[in-house]
């Protein structure tokens, strides 16, 4: 969780229904998809500047007459400078002959909103 203020861009909270930390902003939970505030009209959605300026898809296959493999997948964000800002595992398993496994990264952005609009203390 980063130290910065509730309202402010980039501060974080944890999900109640899955423990992952997302952004304060966020109306859904990017990693269960469930709803975290009550809206009566039923309007919660995601922004609609939202977009998804990263994505990138792929798989493995290990060949039938191969060894059993393991794997490891992990996600590294950097800073402009190169810097390590976060390094996470995000799953882990095993693979027998013939199997397949794909992966898919979607990095989603969309305006900030609220306290601090456009400065650029929030550095992660």
């Amino acid at each position: 969780m980063t130290a910065l203020r509730p309202g402010m861009p980039g501060a974080t909270r944890t999900c109640p229904h899955c423990a992952e930390t997302i952004l304060e902003s966020a109306a859904v939970c990017p990693a269960c998809r469930h709803h975290l505030r009550y809206d009566p009209a039923g309007t919660v959605a995601p922004t609609p500047d939202a977009f998804s300026p990263l994505r990138v898809e792929g798989s493995i296959r290990n060949p039938a007459d191969g060894e059993v493999w393991e794997y490891s997948m992990v996600l590294t964000i950097r800073n402009e400078r190169g810097d390590e800002v976060a390094r996470r595992i995000v799953g882990v398993g095993a693979m027998q002959p013939d199997e397949q496994r794909s992966f898919s990264l979607a990095v989603e952005v969309a305006p900030a909103i609220g306290k601090g609009h456009g400065k650029r203390s929030a550095r992660h």
